[in-house]
């Protein structure tokens, strides 16, 4: 847009929504002075004030974009040089993030009740109207581009959505379908509710453990699709390995008994215990080793973002077996 004087015919609704919200500084770059922006936004007038310093130039509900770009425009510096669009460092998160990237859950974007801003922890901001101000506490993200926002990654919108109480369900719904529609892994959401020490309240702690089983069911399901559309030998599937009359080794997701060959799903999630958990897998996998097992280790990540090749490494293990010494003897049992 040029920096032209405006008149009232000519911003009565612009098409583009970064011509319909513009901030008083904008405004005054384009021949319109302080005094004049109030005076179109008295009652009955063409334009509307949204927030301290930001106009809505037209007198009708704001759309979920407008919204959006008034709460950036207010919570970001005013650098126009380097950034024309004046957002800063600022991002949009929480529940109005997760409906931009894709998530059914959350009302749509005009009908929620505030914009959650996320903005370093340096900055002095106030939440004012529908904007909340949410500060990183530690390394701030780096923003996804939607819809010519800046919007936060999955994992910290989750993390900021679910941060002020809420229906336990609503919770639960929000972080199900984080994972059932492969929007973000199990482990990146723990781990941002770790940071945001989230993990002991009341409405969290029972949905993270119903998320970290829905993020296992989802890896199980692709770890079945990869095994029979890629052509792999059908597998025993999660069962218990045992050395005859001697110590349990452990479940497997799934074994090749002919082959001596066991793939393991890590999902594991980055809890307090990570260490110990990682301790005894660690401890698991060389004890089959050293009985002469070939362990496939699969991330759910990989599974879902490189699954062919995931398929060629058990392919490989499989058609390793006959070149090496034979496996010690296991009882195998259902899990």
């Amino acid at each position: 847009m040029k920096n032209t004087p405006l008149s009232a015919r000519s911003l009565s609704r612009p098409s583009d929504a970064s011509a319909r919200v513009l901030t008083a500084a904008q405004l005054r770059t384009r021949g319109v002075p302080a005094a004049e922006a109030a005076a179109r936004c008295r009652a009955g007038g063409p334009w509307q004030q949204l927030l301290p310093g930001v106009y809505l130039l037209h007198p009708g509900p704001p759309t979920g974009e407008e919204l959006l770009r008034a709460a950036l425009l207010y919570t970001g510096r005013r650098t126009a040089a380097a950034d024309p669009d004046g957002f800063g460092e600022a991002m949009v998160t929480g529940a109005a993030a997760l409906v931009l990237h894709g998530f059914g859950s959350p009302p749509p974007l005009s009908a929620l009740d505030r914009v959650d801003v996320l903005v370093p922890r340096t900055r002095r901001l106030r939440s004012a109207g529908f904007v909340r101000i949410v500060r990183a506490s530690h390394e701030f993200p780096e923003a996804r581009v939607m819809a010519s926002l800046p919007v936060a990654p999955v994992a910290r919108a989750l993390a900021d959505a679910v941060a002020q109480p809420a229906d336990p369900t609503s919770v639960h719904r929000l972080l199900a379908e984080a994972v059932r529609d492969g929007h973000c892994e199990p482990a990146a959401v723990v781990r941002e509710l770790s940071r945001a020490r989230l993990l002991s309240r009341p409405h969290v702690v029972d949905a993270v453990d119903a998320l970290l089983a829905e993020g296992r069911t989802a890896a199980e399901e692709r770890l079945y699709a990869m095994v029979r559309e890629c052509g792999l030998p059908e597998p025993l599937w999660n069962v218990d390995l045992r050395l005859p009359g001697g110590p349990h080794l452990g479940g497997v997701d799934a074994y090749w008994p002919d082959q001596a060959v066991v793939v393991e799903l890590d999902t594991r999630a980055p809890r307090q215990d990570d260490d110990a958990a990682w301790s005894q897998y660690t401890r698991k996998r060389e004890h089959l080793e050293r009985l002469g097992i070939t362990v496939v280790h699969i991330t759910p990540r990989k599974l879902r973002e490189a699954r062919d090749q995931q398929a060629i490494v058990v392919r490989t293990a499989l058609m390793a077996a006959g070149d090496r010494e034979p496996a010690a003897h296991v009882v195998v049992l259902p899990r």
